[in-house]
């Protein structure tokens, strides 16, 4: 669904947009997600709404098929944000253990506080992160706009898959510069 509105309170997500996500071997370009998530971001904090900047500090405990090494230990700046997001002291940051951003965390707490009815979710990787933060408001009730242009995966048939046929289900989709459109009416 086409981006139609944006609520008088709606709050961007950024997701994981840390120098080690952004260092991953992405199917687009990272640099161009960073500067419409960046702008976005700027457009946003203009207009006095909330940003909320978030990172991914470690694993969520588990067995999977893909399981990390323990012994093997991140750099050290690994969950740095990158500074293209000009975090300001004002914009909600958020360190998550799981893919989601609302899971074990207060976003969900403090968007409430302030009135927040529909989020604009971008970062990397669109379908783990930014799909689950995206399903996570959906199913407490917000409304989900997603900017397409905004986000990137490891793989092109998941980053496909979250683009064409999950975030349809769930939100109103579309580029950056409609959100921005939406933003400015």
């Amino acid at each position: 669904m086409a981006i139609t509105q944006l609520d008088p309170k709606t709050a961007l997500i950024v997701i994981d947009l840390q120098k080690g996500i952004i260092a991953l071997p992405t199917v687009h370009p990272a640099q161009p997600v960073i500067d419409n998530s960046a702008t976005l971001a700027n457009a946003f904090r203009e207009k006095g709404l909330p940003v909320v900047i978030v990172n991914v500090v470690d694993s969520a405990p588990g067995r999977t098929d893909q399981s990390v090494d323990s012994d093997e230990q991140p750099p050290a700046d690994w969950a740095e944000l990158t500074p293209e997001l000009n975090v300001q002291e004002s914009d909600i940051k958020i360190s998550k253990t799981t893919w989601g951003a609302f899971n074990k965390t207060d976003l969900d707490q403090q968007l409430q506080a302030l009135g927040v009815t529909q989020v604009v979710v971008v970062g990397i990787a669109t379908s783990i992160g930014v799909e689950s933060t995206a399903r996570q408001a959906y199913e407490l009730g917000y409304n989900v706009t997603i900017a397409t242009d905004s986000m990137t995966d490891l793989n092109l048939d998941t980053h496909n898959n979250s683009v064409n046929l999950v975030f349809p289900r769930l939100a109103e989709t579309g580029t950056k510069d409609e959100v921005l459109a939406a933003l400015n009416k």
